[in-house]
């Protein structure tokens, strides 16, 4: 009997875990792979980034040349000041009222008042001492048109022998004018005290200087300012008595090109105003100011006041000085009054020159007063001041004649280097002049 065939015994199948580990190691070898691609295309980009821009270095033109570049922080800051302030002298700034409260500590120190208002000492933050002019606001437009004619002429104008105005303040509150602070205040606390504080030869330096202010105001401004109230009050001195015009409330701008400018009513301070103003539907020039320029050189001269009134047994007698410096002239004896002023007599030649100037300033016509750049010349002594006319023929008979008694052409006329009110001298000419005349 064939043997029994036995049934084939099928196998189990392999267990899980041999499984998953052979996917795992699929993942990872995928991971790497992908890791791999990414640092290759990372570095073929990097490669690639420095191959571009080391052909850019290569065909890029040279840079430009390194420039000193300095940072605004970097900036000295007493440099930026010092440009700020040169930058704020081109024009005045507006001020607020609280502003103003605060430089002149609420109004506490006065200096001095008038009609136009009252003048606070003041101090801006950064130390600078200034004036604050406050004006009287009023119904009429005086405190208006002063405040505009102040702005508008002192405003636009810088030099050495002028005020200067750092600002102003308008608003529905008040209306001021903030000016530099002279420490000596005006000229005439100084000539008209009996201590005679000023010595001759700061006076006549005090001359000088302000006649070259309103030289600058006349003849080198681009339009010509007339200030209409030259007094020793309007001349205020800094610490050194370094002379500088003040008070531009009267002044006006007028074209260079208009000999004659129309004015309605008097203007300035009698005594020292031009006799024209006494005349109607007269035009006034920019010689009025001369004019007054000359009656403020007489008290420069006298130390004293033009008019004294003095008190006779009998009556009241008028002491003009004016016409007392007229009359010694006219006499030769200018010398001797000179010395009587108390001029010494190493500075007399001086003392006679100013008044001899004086007595042109203040000619009854306007065209024969000379122009103030040749007041200079003739009170610094670089020329010859020829002997003045006789003034003050408005005294005895006011009318335009007495006014127009000197043709004009007569002024303008010259001869080489010599004008009408003095002619060019050089020491070596007047020893000249002298030899001939001695030889004669």
């Amino acid at each position: 009997m064939p043997p029994e065939m036995s049934t084939p015994a099928f196998s189990s199948p392999p267990p899980a875990d041999g499984g998953g580990a052979s996917v795992a190691g699929i993942i990872v070898g995928l991971v790497v792979l992908v890791i791999i691609g990414i640092i290759s295309l990372t570095c073929a980009k990097m490669t690639t980034r420095a191959i571009v821009s080391d052909l850019q270095a290569r065909v890029a033109p040279p840079p430009p040349p390194t420039l000193n570049v300095v940072r605004v922080w970097e900036i000295d800051v007493p440099t930026m000041e010092r440009f700020l302030q040169e930058l704020a002298k081109d024009r005045p700034v507006r001020f607020t009222a609280q502003q103003l409260c605060s430089f002149t500590t609420n109004y506490s120190t006065r200096l001095g008042s008038g009609g136009f208002g009252i003048v606070y000492k003041g101090q801006f933050p950064n130390g600078v001492q200034i004036a604050v002019k406050v004006l009287n606001r009023s119904l009429d437009r005086g405190a208006e048109q002063q405040f505009m004619a102040e702005v508008s002429t002192i405003g636009r104008t810088y030099h050495i022998n002028l005020v200067r105005l750092y600002g102003f303040c308008y608003d529905h509150i008040m209306s001021a004018l903030v000016y530099e602070y002279m420490e000596n205040g005006s000229l005439d606390k100084h000539l008209f005290s009996d201590t005679q504080a000023i010595e001759w030869v700061k006076l006549h330096e005090i001359a000088i200087g302000t006649a070259k202010g309103i030289t600058y105001l006349h003849e080198e401004c681009e339009q010509r300012i007339i200030h209409y109230d030259i007094k020793p009050g309007n001349v205020l001195l800094d610490a050194n008595f370094f002379p500088k015009v003040a008070d531009f409330g009267l002044a006006k701008l007028c074209n260079r090109d208009n000999t004659h400018v129309s004015s309605t009513g008097y203007r300035g301070t009698p005594g020292y105003s031009a006799p024209e103003f006494l005349l109607k539907n007269y035009s006034i020039t920019h010689k009025c100011d001369v004019y007054s320029f000359g009656m403020l050189l007489f008290e420069i001269v006298g130390r004293r006041r033009n008019a004294r009134v003095g008190h006779a047994e009998e009556e009241e007698s008028m002491d003009w000085f004016p016409k007392y410096v007229w009359d010694e002239f006219e006499k030769g004896e200018l010398g001797a009054m000179i010395l009587s002023c108390g001029i010494e007599e190493n500075e007399r030649e001086k003392g006679e020159r100013m008044a001899m100037v004086a007595l042109w300033c203040v000619q009854d016509s306007p065209e024969a007063r000379p122009p103030m750049s040749a007041v200079v010349k003739m009170l610094e002594g670089g020329v010859e001041v020829k002997p003045p006319p006789k003034p003050f023929h408005y005294l005895y008979s006011v009318g335009v004649n007495v006014l127009n008694i000197l043709n004009s052409s007569d002024c303008t006329s010259s001869e080489g280097t010599n004008t009408y009110w003095y002619k060019e001298t050089t020491p070596v000419m007047a020893k000249y002049e002298i030899q001939m005349a001695s030889s004669g």
